[in-house]
């Protein structure tokens, strides 16, 4: 895969709410479909709308991602990250799965346990299938995550789960991924890989 030096083979972006992570994976984007007519970008979607807020800013990103990417397609899977990623990978075409933060909430928090072994062991392994499928992803993949272990310390136990979940999740990804990239106010910065 010729890449050109702008992207990375895989890269996490790493940062708070509003740091600038989904526009730096949005530029990754357009800078990798504008070069060649004969390439694609997906957006994976991980979000769900469980009250009447989150269908509207759902839909308020589909519509002003389509204005700033308008070559991106959109695939909604808040679950099964590997297969999905299995499925749409090939050599020209750039992954982008937004975001890794809500991932873990859906399994971790669901209404009922998704495993009779419970929702910490399912996501388990589905943090391992994820971290195999980019491994094998034949084109770019390009990983959104929140860092929200810079805050309090939650008072709640499931709380407690998972922020130590998802900051786990981030470092294996880390080990994995060719580049790291911190996001804060809008600023990139390279944590790991060629900037």
């Amino acid at each position: 895969m010729d890449l050109p030096s702008s992207h990375a083979r895989s890269e996490l972006i790493l940062g708070g709410q509003k740091s600038g992570k989904s526009g730096r994976a949005e530029t990754l984007a357009r800078d990798w479909l504008a070069a060649s007519a004969q390439r694609d970008a997906v957006l994976i979607a991980t979000g769900q709308a469980h009250d009447e807020e989150m269908a509207e800013r759902i839909a308020r990103h589909r519509r002003e991602r389509a204005l700033r990417v308008p070559g991106m397609a959109t695939v909604e899977e808040p679950l099964r990250l590997a297969s999905c990623i299995d499925g749409l990978a090939s050599p020209t075409t750039l992954l982008v799965v937004d975001c890794l933060t809500l991932w873990v909430v859906n399994w971790l928090m669901p209404a009922v346990a998704r495993d009779e072994a419970g929702p910490v062991a399912a996501f388990e392994a589905q943090a391992d299938a994820l971290i195999a499928a980019l491994g094998r992803c034949a084109g770019p993949a390009v990983l959104v995550s929140n860092e929200i272990g810079l805050g309090v310390i939650p008072m709640g136990r499931d709380v407690r789960a998972y922020v130590d979940t998802l900051g786990t999740l981030n470092q294996r990804l880390a080990r994995a991924c060719e580049r790291v990239t911190l996001m804060t106010a809008g600023l990139p910065l390279c944590l790991k890989g060629q900037a």
